[in-house]
């Protein structure tokens, strides 16, 4: 029977398709999008370089009013930039996306800009089920701490169970922090959170799930090798 870490390691396995990060620098107004996030809006990685132009140019004619006001506050405020809203790609296809932000700082601890990640979280057939049901169920009936960390994500942003593993996932592959270590610190951190009947501003999960990996390396082999 393979070991823990050798489950850990198939699990965490392969790239997450719907995941991306950005970052704004306040200063330049200047805008840095991965590979995914490019894909995501339409673009073949290394084609364009994003402006503020360029992002309001996707938002959905819904959405837009409600967007270019966030960007502008973020701009003029120097706030982080988190919401939900829907974008059109270069082809015509619209996704639903959930933008998590937090606090880009420099070196003296400046905040200097927001950074954070794109989830792509366009309703498939599977997502069509009621995921509140589906969320709790791998809170309460599962031991694993992987699994309970998952339905929290699905409840917080509102997300399928694949793209919450997926989120899950690209935040262990991107910061190079075992899985299981990771999910452990983020239940932690989450049951820490001190709240009365209404849930916490999710700016405070945002923070936490962008922080948490610095949190893990407090202590000792939290690495992947």
């Amino acid at each position: 029977m393979p070991g823990q870490d050798s489950v850990e390691q198939a699990l965490a396995g392969g790239e997450p398709q719907r995941v991306g990060w950005f970052r704004f620098y306040f200063a330049e107004e200047r805008w840095e999008w991965s590979a995914a996030v490019q894909m995501l809006h339409g673009y073949q990685p290394g084609t364009v370089t994003p402006t503020t132009e360029l992002v309001l140019s996707h938002k959905h004619p819904a959405d837009y009013q409600q967007i270019a006001a966030t960007l502008e506050e973020m701009r003029r405020g120097r706030r982080t930039f988190s919401t939900r809203h829907r974008i059109i790609d270069t082809h015509g296809d619209v996704h639903e996306v959930v933008v998590i932000g937090d606090q880009l700082k420099d070196d003296q601890g400046r905040m200097i800009g927001t950074h954070g990640f794109y989830v792509d979280v366009t309703p498939t057939t599977e997502a069509t089920k009621a995921f509140v049901t589906d969320a709790l169920s791998e809170i309460t009936e599962n031991r694993s701490a992987i699994e309970q960390v998952k339905g929290m994500l699905m409840l917080i942003y509102r997300v399928d169970a694949q793209t919450a593993f997926e989120l899950l996932r690209w935040r262990s592959q991107e910061t190079n922090v075992k899985l299981r270590l990771l999910a452990e610190r983020l239940l932690s951190d989450f049951a820490g959170l001190s709240y009365d009947e209404q849930m916490p501003p999710r700016a405070a999960f945002d923070h936490l799930l962008l922080t948490a990996h610095q949190r893990v390396r407090a202590g000792d082999d939290n690495v992947e090798p």
